[in-house]
């Protein structure tokens, strides 16, 4: 196949091995070194991807581990041509870390966390491994919390959420909030707009953009009040659809600094000790609601219809697969070839 353009480059995520798995009543994890060879061994035509992004928790990574454990990880990278690019934080209470709108003490781990992840994430880049991407977080705190007081609750969490900036601007990284319905102050499209604005860090906080949980957005799970999509919708309106889309992308595009390619059925799901939050579906399922290619324009380019080219890499988030599905090369084809009708839609050559 020739590619027509190189960018955004094409990664898989690692973390779907270990997110919703590894706890009672879930299946095992995957290890990291299994999802790497499942990644590096997808060919579509010839066409790779072109690295992965990482869940900074174990078994894949010990986040208090030493420099020489980072050298391993871009050494495990590296052996398979593959490159790093964003980076999770642990940053949840199970993960070490806590609320960034609960007590001092939630706040205080949650801040260690991403000082931790931060100091992985510019290791891997001096290392020349990790040439893009962020440190991705999120409110580590549930929607039922948030709402008990909900502008406190804001102003506690955007001052967090500035710390955190600060931390990140000393390791010259730059932090990504993923929106997700299951994340108080960031559970709405009007919240999470709400939250950057007044954090109000544009160069050093974004909003990574996931294509399964946003569809949630628009159909106002835990936030009906911020719907865009009426009750009982006609997935057969497109016109509906796509104005209700391009009404939520227009608001949270020019805050968008990273961005997952995934497919959505208009449900929830959770596994594990991870909250219900969007279903993310095969490339193929025929219950999916996103023509993805299609949609991923409207994050990908401006609202004259201009490509952005703000994104240097998308990531495929296929959080909470079965292992079985894992495991399965024509999965990970699939989802390969799904991104590169995205590039190729949506890219550009540099």
């Amino acid at each position: 196949m020739t590619q027509e353009n190189n960018f955004p480059k094409l990664h898989n995520a690692a973390w779907p091995g270990v997110v919703g798995k590894g706890v009672p009543g879930a299946e095992p994890c995957l290890d990291l070194d299994t999802m790497l060879d499942l990644t590096a061994a997808a060919d579509v035509d010839g066409v790779r991807f072109d690295g992965f992004d990482l869940f900074l928790y174990s078994p894949h990574f010990n986040i208090d581990g030493t420099d020489d454990d980072i050298k391993i990880l871009a050494e495990k990278a590296g052996n398979r041509g593959l490159t790093i690019g964003s980076v999770v934080a642990p940053i949840w209470g199970n993960t070490g870390g806590g609320s960034a709108f609960g007590e001092t003490s939630e706040r205080e781990k949650f801040l260690s966390q991403v000082k931790k992840g931060c100091h992985v994430a510019e290791f891997l880049r001096k290392t020349g491994i990790r040439p893009y991407g962020g440190v991705r977080l999120d409110s580590s705190g549930g929607v039922e919390d948030w709402c008990k007081n909900p502008v406190e609750n804001q102003k506690t969490l955007a001052e967090t959420l500035k710390q955190a900036c600060h931390i990140a601007e000393n390791y010259g990284e730059t932090l990504v909030a993923e929106g997700e319905i299951c994340w108080g102050g960031m559970h709405s499209w009007k919240n999470m707009l709400h939250l950057l604005e007044m954090t109000d860090r544009p160069d050093t906080l974004g909003f990574q953009a996931d294509m399964s949980h946003t569809l949630l957005y628009l159909m106002g799970y835990n936030a009906p009040e911020d719907r865009l999509l009426p009750e009982n919708f006609d997935w057969n309106d497109t016109d509906a659809f796509d104005a209700a889309y391009k009404t939520m992308t227009d608001a949270l595009r020019p805050w968008t600094k990273d961005f997952h390619v995934a497919q959505n059925d208009g449900t929830v799901h959770g596994s594990g000790a991870h909250d219900k939050t969007g279903r993310h579906c095969l490339a193929k399922d025929p219950n999916g609601k996103l023509d993805i290619a299609k949609y991923a324009g409207f994050w990908l380019r401006d609202e004259q219809g201009n490509l952005t080219k703000k994104i240097p890499h998308l990531c495929w988030d296929g959080c909470m697969f079965s292992n079985e599905t894992m495991k399965n090369p024509q999965t990970w084809n699939d989802i390969l070839a799904a991104m590169i009708a995205v590039r190729k839609a949506h890219g550009w050559t540099a």
